[in-house]
């Protein structure tokens, strides 16, 4: 019996570490803009110092909620940066077959070795 304790003990103390550290990386990379309430820098001695408790209180009060998340600048009070785009993609590599360059330039290769 005192070994089933002692192993529900480990396992919890295990998962109580893993949400403070879930949390403490969660602060440290949230953008400084979109942290809720509070300065993040104090977000971030909340969650060190309060461990669990600091955890929950991140997760419901400092973290920004889903739309608030904004990439590449500061967000309007709504939670939307309008000036923000997404960046282009880069365009997929093609075979040689697709390249309409390489094969006007293989032609002209083959019509100058004949």
């Amino acid at each position: 019996m005192a070994y089933r304790v002692g192993m529900l003990r480990v396992i919890l103390g295990l998962a109580l570490l893993a949400f403070w550290l879930y949390c403490l990386f969660d602060v440290i990379t949230t953008p400084e803009g979109t942290v809720r309430n509070l300065p993040k820098l104090l977000w971030v001695l909340i969650v060190l110092f309060l461990a669990a408790v600091g955890g929950m209180f991140w997760l419901t009060l400092g973290r920004p909620r889903n739309g608030d998340a904004v990439l590449g600048g500061v967000g309007t009070p709504g939670g939307r940066d309008e000036t923000w785009q997404r960046p282009p993609r880069a365009e997929a590599p093609r075979g040689p077959d697709d390249d309409p360059e390489f094969l006007r330039a293989l032609e002209r290769r083959l019509r100058n070795e004949d």
